[in-house]
């Protein structure tokens, strides 16, 4: 097995990193109320008490050094001395109680959320999903689901996982891919966003149900109209008719073999894999546009950067090359068919744009 690379771990250390920034800044938001309770106990208390000394003939200092007095109260440290005023004197007994009380369990309880994130694995999974940008969300991690992240991963694509009822072994092999998992409904605009849907670059809906699918995928569409659609459908007919009428790439269960259904989320016309000693290889179909990065290139150079083996070029004219030459020029227009691993046929198309 191939160790990682330093960029690899540099990457995996500022994703986590930025995670735990996130998580940390959720927890805050989750707890504003013990700290405004706090806040206000100290303020009102202070407000209170400056009150309370002038009726006593007793001077504060003026509102602000009353508030400071109070604070030093919660925390048993009195700027001055006893007052003479019985409820002066039943102040420093009962703002200590009440200011650390709601301290000491604000503190409390974000410390153990803050430092056992395993108790709270969905909203760091979340917090993970959320660092993620030009990602694919798979929703749905069923059998044509786990297969899809194993070859997403296989193809180095980022992916975030949505599955309402995770089976354990399942989520903790797909995490292991370093995968976050949402474990909830992706029909929740929430959960979406979670997702960081924005930022996507395309969803797969892998789930066995049509209606859900639909249903995820319109609400996908509707959160971000430049997502690549990916939805399994179960009737050849209406999968048809989800790509004429929404633009979704719509595939039906007879050809929803993984990774076909991975490369149509990946942007890669690809064929099923065929196994040639051992080696799974895969025949993909690609347009050279005006930015791609193949253009000008020839087919010995793309076949020694990429490690894939061009057997077609059709040009514009219509015409095709079988098994071109190792010096013939690929051009803007033509269309070719490179032979490779899903990975590195994915490395291909991200160059060709």
């Amino acid at each position: 097995m191939n160790k990682p690379s330093t960029n690899s771990k540099w990457h995996y250390f500022r994703r986590q990193t930025r995670a735990a920034l996130r998580d940390t800044e959720l927890l805050l938001r989750e707890f504003q109320w013990p700290l405004l309770a706090f806040a206000g106990a100290v303020f009102g208390g202070g407000m209170l008490y400056n009150y309370l000394a002038i009726q006593a003939g007793e001077s504060t200092g003026g509102l602000a050094k009353a508030t400071y007095h109070v604070l030093g109260l919660v925390f048993l440290s009195p700027l001055g001395e006893f007052p003479n005023a019985w409820y002066l004197q039943i102040f420093y007994f009962l703002i200590p109680i009440i200011g650390i009380s709601i301290l000491a369990q604000g503190v409390a309880d974000f410390g153990i959320l803050l430092f056992n994130r395993r108790a709270r694995s969905k909203e760091w999974e979340m917090a993970v999903a959320s660092t993620f940008d030009n990602h694919i969300i798979v929703v749905g991690l069923g059998h044509l689901g786990y297969r899809v992240v194993q070859h997403l991963h296989s193809m180095e694509e980022e992916v975030v996982a949505i599955e309402i009822n995770p089976q354990t072994d399942l989520a903790a092999s797909v995490k292991d891919l370093g995968v976050p998992v949402i474990a909830d409904d992706a029909a929740r605009e929430s959960i979406l966003t979670a997702a960081n849907i924005f930022q996507a670059r395309a969803i797969m809906l892998c789930t066995q149900n049509d209606s859900l699918n639909l249903q995820i995928a319109l609400k996908a569409r509707d959160l971000n109209p430049n997502i690549q659609v990916v939805i399994r459908i179960f009737d050849d007919d209406f999968a048809h008719s989800l790509k004429e009428q929404f633009g979704f790439q719509a595939m039906s269960a007879t050809a929803t073999a993984s990774p076909v259904f991975a490369a149509a989320a990946a942007g890669v016309d690809m064929t099923r894999p065929i196994i040639v000693e051992g080696r799974p290889l895969n025949l993909a179909r690609m347009e050279i546009g005006v930015q791609s990065l193949l253009a000008t290139l020839t087919v010995e150079e793309v076949e020694q950067k990429f490690n894939v083996s061009i057997v077609l070029i059709r040009h514009q004219d219509k015409s095709l090359l079988f098994h071109p030459q190792a010096d013939h020029l690929i051009k803007t227009g033509d269309t070719i068919a490179v032979l490779g691993t899903a990975k590195e046929i994915n490395t291909v198309s991200q160059s060709n744009g």
